[in-house]
């Protein structure tokens, strides 16, 4: 029998953005995450740079995990990534911009 047959689907997460990298979520032990979606939102009026690291377990956060790194996200404007990503047991996910004003959320399912 195979490991991780049940998926549920979920929002991982909902956060707003600070100024340094945050964790946002970690993936369970024993269960295997499934990005599926991840929406950056600047409900502000200047132009943010965001930042969204998928970091393996006991990895720094840095360039070789990032879904975003240093993207522009002009005034009141939306980006969004759609894709499959796998975060293992202990993975985190990690954000931040380079000033308040922006939130993420992301959705997608835990396998267990």
């Amino acid at each position: 029998m195979s490991e991780y047959q049940d998926i549920v689907g979920i929002k991982i997460a909902q956060a707003a953005m600070t100024t340094v990298y945050e964790v946002i979520y970690t993936s369970p032990t024993d269960t295997r995450t499934y990005v599926k979606d991840i929406t950056v939102v600047n409900t502000t009026s200047a132009a943010k740079r965001i930042y969204v690291n998928l970091v393996p377990a006991e990895v720094a956060t840095g360039t070789g995990n990032a879904i975003f790194y240093n993207t522009s996200l002009p005034a009141y404007t939306t980006v969004q990534w759609t894709g499959v990503q796998i975060l293992n047991p202990l993975d985190t996910l990690e954000v931040k911009a380079d000033a308040v004003g922006c939130t993420v959320s992301v959705s997608g399912g835990e396998a267990v």
